[in-house]
């Protein structure tokens, strides 16, 4: 008898214990972790502000890699929710959703967990730093809130080495994944680009011809897609066809003395409405350098320019830039239709339409 009193009375003192050091511990927790990266600033807040890079980045998904995540709300900024459901119980069912955003300074978070402790909440904060202010400083907070729940108050004194080290890891993956971004500003004059959107592009027949390598002057330039614009025409004229919108020039690669491309005419029967949904039969005499392609529908990331052709590669990389950051990756290669033909397009006057064929 004697043993269990001195038991039960080890034990109250243990719980006694308990209790007056979990009344002591804080009732909430809040720590913070930094990081640097040379993306420009409208890159790093476009990012933060969607969470559509999430899978990228958060440490989350590195737990769980079969992990479930459903997209809800607005593509960016307030309400813009990612859920998650995961078959690991320390992941369980979950959320992020936006709940604050100041452009180019703040994005804050509301999270739901199953850890514990409630009001949770995760908030970036970017600010210029380095040289000139080239660089952008992301500073990423968490806050918890535990009450009376003595459990939970426990628990926190854990929290910097688990949510901390998520934290650093999170960070330095999102300076990973942002060093993949052309790192070009797609809102400023350095790319004067508009309507920016991710569209669908019905079918298409184009007739192409493969460029080669020019010389990158207005001279060189100019003379091949006139004289591959000729070898179109013939085709055209003997398959009884037209032309289905302005002429493009597909990109192979813009090298720093040489240009790599391929013209292409959309084309249409004389007196359809539109292209048709399936392929044409095209008739290429031998020798001639065109062909024939039918392109099946698709999405593409699309961008307007106005300028000299010269500043199409970094409109091309600003609209990808602006592609990847919202979560779409683009695939073969970007396009111009150059909508005021040749001579004007070799001026800060010329027009285009961008596109970029995304996954």
């Amino acid at each position: 008898m004697t043993r269990i009193i001195e038991f039960l009375i080890a034990l109250g003192i243990v719980a006694g214990l308990f209790v007056i050091i979990g009344v002591c511990l804080p009732g909430e927790r809040h720590i913070s972790e930094s990081i640097e990266t040379n993306r420009k600033m409208t890159i790093v807040f476009d990012t933060v502000n969607s969470l559509r890079r999430f899978k990228d980045w958060n440490p989350l998904v590195l737990r769980d890699p079969a992990v479930e995540l459903k997209l809800s709300g607005p593509a960016s900024g307030v309400g813009a929710r990612l859920d998650y459901t995961s078959k690991d119980s320390s992941l369980g069912q979950g959320s992020w959703e936006i709940t604050a955003s100041e452009q180019n300074k703040l994005v804050a978070v509301a999270i739901d967990d199953v850890s514990k402790g409630h009001d949770k909440k995760t908030s970036f904060t970017l600010e210029p730093t380095g040289k000139g202010g080239r660089n952008v400083k992301i500073t990423q907070d968490y806050s918890v809130k535990y009450g009376f729940n003595l459990f939970g108050r426990y628990a926190g004194l854990y929290v910097s080495r688990h949510i901390g080290d998520d934290l650093k890891l999170g960070l330095s993956r999102l300076a990973n994944m942002l060093a993949t971004v052309p790192n070009i500003d797609y809102r400023t004059a350095e790319a004067p680009l508009t309507d920016l959107a991710i569209v669908d592009v019905p079918a298409e027949d184009l007739l192409v011809v493969t460029a080669g390598n020019v010389d990158r002057g207005q001279e060189t330039i100019t003379k091949s897609i006139r004289d591959n614009q000729e070898w179109i025409k013939r085709v055209m004229e003997a398959n009884n066809l037209e032309a289905a919108g302005p002429f493009r020039i597909i990109t192979t690669d813009f090298g720093a003395e040489k240009y790599a491309f391929d013209v292409a005419q959309p084309v249409k029967k004389k007196g359809a409405e539109a292209a048709s949904a399936e392929a044409l039969t095209v008739k290429i005499d031998a020798g001639a350098p065109v062909k024939y392609v039918h392109v099946a529908p698709h999405r593409s990331a699309h961008a307007a320019y106005t300028g000299h052709m010269a500043g199409l590669d970094i409109a091309r990389n600003a609209l990808r830039a602006w592609s990847v950051t919202n979560g779409n990756e683009v695939i073969d290669r970007p396009y111009e239709s150059w909508k005021d033909g040749v001579d004007k397009s070799f001026t800060p006057e010329g027009t285009y339409d961008i596109y970029w064929a995304v996954k």
